[in-house]
This record gives C-alpha cells, structure tokens and sequence, in this order.
C-alpha cells in the first residue's frame, strides 16, 4: 500500500515537471503557419569529443560551458514557413513540411529579419554552443553519441536511410526527439549556426585570424548524405557565408 502510494506522488511530480516544461513552450502562427520554440534550460555540460563519441576531429576539444536559458525551433524551419516570410520557396527538393534549403547564412539573416518585423519578437541563429548543448539533450542529457539515441536511424535521415529516396531530405518530426523535444537535430539537412568558425577559447563571434577562413560561419548536424561520423553531436563544420546547398537549412533561436 505504502509502495503503491510513493509511486502514486513520484507519477504524479512527473506529470507536473513534464506540464511545466511544455507551459515554457511558445507557440506561434505566421500567416497560418504554426510553429513551436521549446524553452531550454540553462545549465553547465561539456562540450566536444566526450567520451561517447569515440573517434573525432581535431578542432573537437573537450571544454565546459555555460549556457543561459534559451528557446529553439522544436524542428528545423520548414519550407511552409519560409514561404509564409519570404513569399518564395527557394529549395530544390520540395514539400511544405519538409525543411527549406538552397539557403545561404545571408539569406537567414533577411528571413529572420522579415520574421521579426512580422512577429515583433527577437528571433536569431543559434550560437554554436547554444547548438550543442540543445543537441545534447541540455540539462536533461542522457549522454548520447547522436541527438536523442545512440542508434542513428531512430533519430535522423541520414546515408544509410534518405540517400535513395526521391526527395533526399524528408518533413520535419518523423523521427524520434531528442531530450529535450528537437527533432531532427541529428541528420536531416545541416543548420546555420550564428558564429564565425574558430578554435574552441576564442570569441566565436569575432572574425577569426586566420584569413584563410574570414567569413567562414558555423554549420551542424549532418545531413542526410552523411555517414554517422559526421552525424555525431560533437562534429563541427564551417561554409562560407555565400554557399548554399540543398541539404544546409536552419533552425530558430531566441
């Protein structure tokens, strides 16, 4: 009886912790395109080639960070909602629910300042950290080699699922979230982050010194035609603000 009641009140704080959480949520409709900004817990976790992520690169050092709390885009932002913004849809793999592509950084910069004047609200990239701890399930990390699984194909669209179907890429939440309710942070098509590539201890927001890659911005997750060591959590990329592709996209920060 006494056991019965203890799991009772633990079912019961569960509930209550998980209402809570989604009432941090935000929710927003753009000319009848809804989306969802899930509330991330702040915190302090570690970041680059942990334990979990076996073989890495180089630039993958392992560094602690803190993090404010912060919201992401619960999926990637979708070509229905780019359209709704930009009033065109440049991808070249098309379908409403699946995520916009063909993007350079500089044209997230005008669809998130087009969004902003349209919503009022402040709406950006997210930083490469901000990416990562997101990535990593926050707070509430399990330790994961991917977002959300150490099984890849339970989380992402990646080569060994996505590289023969018609349209490469696939709609937004198909596979399973992360932690933290992120989908698709894992594979996918890869996300513009908001920093200037640059060693882990430097200004990520400065140019870097290396003129060589001046302009060179941050991008994460993999994509669809990546094979699991590009798809882990930790793995970095940079393109040059002006590239486009039609497996880069973006998420939303704020």
């Amino acid at each position: 009886m006494i056991m019965k009641r203890i799991l009772s009140i633990l079912l019961l704080l569960l509930l209550l912790n998980a209402s809570s959480f989604a009432q941090n949520d935000k929710q927003y409709n753009v000319h009848g395109v809804k989306f969802t900004m899930k509330f991330i817990k702040g915190g302090s976790s570690e970041m680059g080639a942990t334990k979990e992520m076996g073989e890495h690169d180089d630039d993958e050092v392992v560094h602690r960070v803190t993090v404010e709390s912060f919201y992401l885009g619960e999926t990637e932002v979708t070509q229905e909602l780019w359209e709704a913004v930009m009033g065109k849809n440049p991808s070249k793999f098309h379908g409403e629910n699946h995520p916009v592509e063909w993007i350079t950084w500089d044209d997230c910069q005008e669809f998130i300042s087009k969004l902003n004047a349209l919503t009022k609200q402040h709406f950006r990239l997210p930083t490469e950290t901000e990416w990562e701890y997101a990535a990593r399930g926050g707070c509430y990390s399990k330790h994961y080699r991917y977002a959300g699984s150490n099984n890849l194909e339970e989380v992402a669209w990646c080569f060994k699922n996505a590289h023969s179907l018609k349209k490469k890429h696939q709609p937004v939440r198909q596979k399973k979230p992360n932690e933290l309710g992120l989908y698709d942070m894992t594979g996918n098509v890869s996300e513009w982050c908001q920093d200037y590539y640059n060693p882990y201890g430097t200004d990520p927001m400065q140019k870097p010194s290396n003129l060589a890659r001046r302009n060179f911005r941050i991008i994460r997750g993999g994509c669809y035609n990546n094979t699991d060591y590009y798809l882990r959590v930790s793995n970095r990329n940079f393109f040059i603000h002006w590239r486009h592709d039609d497996n880069l996209g973006l998420r939303l920060a704020q």
